[in-house]
């Protein structure tokens, strides 16, 4: 590989490690995401401790950290079908580690989000349904991220099947993005998963 499609990956990895909840906490509520609610730097830890009008603003800069780079980098540096893909995962894994937090990231719901909405907008649109009925008739979120992550591959195989030689990069990347869930998932068996908006009985701080 030359230098210019490792320079586009590690610039995805950059754009995606910018800390956008952490940065939004330290200067408008003087706070560290990484140790209220949650503790996760997302924009639903956001939502849970500074409102909506700082979430709103930071999720949408967290799904742009995923779709520049397969809308602009990967494609102005090869034309590979796959390599756009590439860097968006490379956003992810940003966001998730990033370098400018000490390697404690997001679950990279929301950049993914910019990734695949970028590349394969009818599956993402399938996937946001399925995730707020889940929300909406349970009341966790992270129930709703996790069902419509593990479905959304299945969905870029039926509905772009010229997507599919590349079909094991959108597994990976829902893969990270559910082993990121792995403690909500945990609580969530246990019955103590927090509530979009209240707290589960008998739940930690976390």
């Amino acid at each position: 590989m030359t230098s210019a499609p490792i320079a586009a990956l590690v610039a995805s990895y950059l754009l995606g490690a910018i800390p956008t909840s952490f940065l939004a906490g330290k200067a408008f509520k003087r706070i560290d995401l990484r140790e209220h609610g949650s503790k996760n730097l997302g924009a639903t830890n956001v939502y849970r401790l500074m409102g909506w009008r700082y979430a709103i603003p930071v999720g949408i800069f967290d799904v742009a950290k995923g779709a520049v780079p397969v809308l602009i980098i990967g494609p102005a540096v090869s034309t590979l079908g796959w390599f756009p893909l590439a860097c968006g995962v490379m956003a992810v894994v940003g966001h998730v580690f990033s370098v400018f937090v000490g390697f404690r990231g997001g679950k990279g719901v929301a950049t993914s989000a910019g990734v695949v909405l970028g590349l394969a907008p009818m599956a993402v649109g399938i996937c946001l349904v399925i995730w707020a009925l889940i929300v909406w008739v349970s009341g966790y979120v992270s129930l709703g991220s996790v069902v419509a992550t593990g479905v959304f591959p299945a969905l870029v195989w039926v509905l772009y099947p010229a997507r599919r030689e590349s079909i094991w990069l959108y597994g990976l990347l829902a893969a990270v993005i559910i082993w990121m869930h792995r403690s909500n998932i945990r609580r969530l068996a246990n019955g103590t998963e927090n509530r979009f908006g209240r707290h589960a009985k008998g739940a930690d701080s976390a």
